[in-house]
């Protein structure tokens, strides 16, 4: 498939078995018009350590503004400028932040403005955001939260932002040499510097101020990180909740799995007990990993492959009901040539495990910053590798005599719509491309002096790549 513009069967899996994720999205696709995504009010993302806040992961981050929550603790999530984007949705206006969102649909392509406003949580409020004016205060039904940023991890896409491992590295080292500089300590003073646990932070005193009037509104709330396993905030909500027991309540958790063993038995101990009749409706755990074996150890420094593996079925094993585990698979220039054996080792799970219903699930959101390390710089051949991918999972479509055993349609059209997303890249001008992988070559570089990592012992079928992107780091 050479042409970017042809029709890719990827978003038409001709199935009797239609997932009704797939029905929900075609559906918001027909109803919310050019422009409204439901999820600018029914969803926020809340990144306390550092006072930002977006709806979802595609647009930046932006500020919250800390005398605003001093008033108002439901400003962590009304802010004055979501609200501004909001109003632009409702007058039919594209917001340039939502230019993901976009790009996907002008390809044909369904976007992540249909499945999330399809999802429940979201569709039910269709008519009342649909009748508002984009300035009233919104009880979101899907919350997301990172209480600070304590790490074990340093992946080589993640910041001190959201890592303490992180921080404290380039604290002792310095940026990487990169041309974009990337995690110089100086990009981390001031309002951009996360607020240390151990510090008081307005924002999240403000969360739980808000708290007893969001609670009983949630549908769904997820903390992630840093390493939620490794934060008290994380505990202080499951006390919460066993204190004040929802059935209709979906927990969410994001976690790297490879915490210390103390740390693990203790959240352990914690879900058994959430995951009793009548504590919640449903306890869904997110697992971070991007690729198999040593190439994911390496893309997410610090993570112990088969320590996380041998966990996941733990999990499964150890907490039999009400729960399963989502695999967040960061799709970035590192992960395609282990795709096959990760999701090979999915397929294996929910062979073992998915009996009466779907217990693991897996998304694969692409990674656009930083920008060298993003699937669109990469040469034709690897959209190629994606395609062959795309069609081994196409043979292995779930059908009613393999249900919860195969790929889900909704999936396989998620990872054409990555590879739609890809092959825009080759667009790209050829200065910037080579910039880019200028910048990779530095920064994977300095990655294995740092960490005593080795690149081409661990990608050794990406050595022409490799090269090629030598040559353009000496060159530029």
């Amino acid at each position: 498939m050479s042409d970017s513009n042809k029709d890719n069967p990827g978003d038409q899996v001709d199935t009797h078995f239609r997932s009704q994720f797939l029905t929900a999205a075609e559906q918001m696709h027909e109803q919310l018009g050019p422009a409204l995504c439901l999820a600018k009010w029914q969803q926020v993302s809340l990144h306390l350590p550092t006072g930002l806040n977006n709806s979802c992961y595609h647009p930046p981050l932006h500020r919250i503004p800390v005398e605003s929550i001093g008033r108002n603790p439901a400003a962590l999530h009304n802010t004055d400028y979501k609200k501004q984007q909001r109003k632009l949705m409702l007058a039919g206006e594209r917001p340039p932040e939502c230019q993901y969102c976009w790009n996907m649909e002008d390809q044909g392509k369904l976007s992540d403005r249909h499945y999330r406003s399809g999802e429940p949580w979201a569709a039910r409020e269709f008519d009342r955001i649909r009748n508002s004016t984009g300035d009233e205060d919104v009880v979101p039904g899907y919350v997301e939260v990172n209480f600070n940023h304590v790490c074990n991890l340093r992946c080589s896409y993640c910041s001190p932002q959201f890592s303490s491992s992180w921080a404290d590295e380039v604290t002792r080292l310095g940026a990487y040499p990169t041309l974009v500089p990337h995690n110089a300590p100086e990009h981390f003073v001031g309002d951009r510097r996360p607020i240390p646990a151990r510090e008081h932070n307005p924002y999240v005193e403000a969360f739980w101020q808000w708290w007893p009037e969001l609670y009983p509104r949630l549908t769904h709330f997820r903390m992630t990180g840093g390493e939620p396993l490794l934060d008290r905030n994380t505990y202080r909500v499951f006390d919460y909740v066993l204190e004040h027991p929802r059935s209709d309540l979906h927990l969410c958790v994001t976690s790297n799995f490879s915490v210390d063993e103390h740390s693990w038995q203790r959240y352990k101990g914690y879900l058994q007990t959430l995951c009793q009749e009548g504590q919640l409706e449903h306890f869904m755990q997110f697992v971070s990993l991007d690729s198999w074996g040593d190439q994911a150890q390496y893309i997410r420094h610090g993570l112990n492959f088969d320590l996380l593996w041998d966990r996941v079925n733990q999990f499964l094993t150890d907490i039999p009901s009400r729960n399963s585990i989502t695999f967040i698979v960061t799709m970035n220039n590192l992960s395609v040539s282990g795709l096959e054996k990760l999701f090979a080792g999915i397929l294996g799970l929910r062979k073992a495990y998915s009996d009466t219903y779907q217990r693991i699930w897996f998304d694969t959101p692409v990674l656009r910053q930083p920008a060298w390390q993003s699937l669109q710089i990469l040469p034709e051949s690897y959209v190629d590798q994606l395609e062959l991918l795309w069609a081994w999972m196409l043979r292995q479509t779930e059908t009613p005599e393999t249900r919860f055993q195969g790929f889900k349609d909704y999936e396989i059209a998620r990872l054409d719509r990555d590879i739609a997303w890809m092959r825009d890249g080759q667009r790209m001008p050829e200065q910037q491309r080579h910039r880019h992988m200028a910048d990779f070559y530095r920064f994977f570089s300095e990655h294995d002096r740092r960490r005593g990592t080795d690149f081409l012992a661990t990608f050794p079928e990406m050595r022409t790549w490799w090269q090629e992107c030598e040559y353009y780091a000496r060159k530029i």
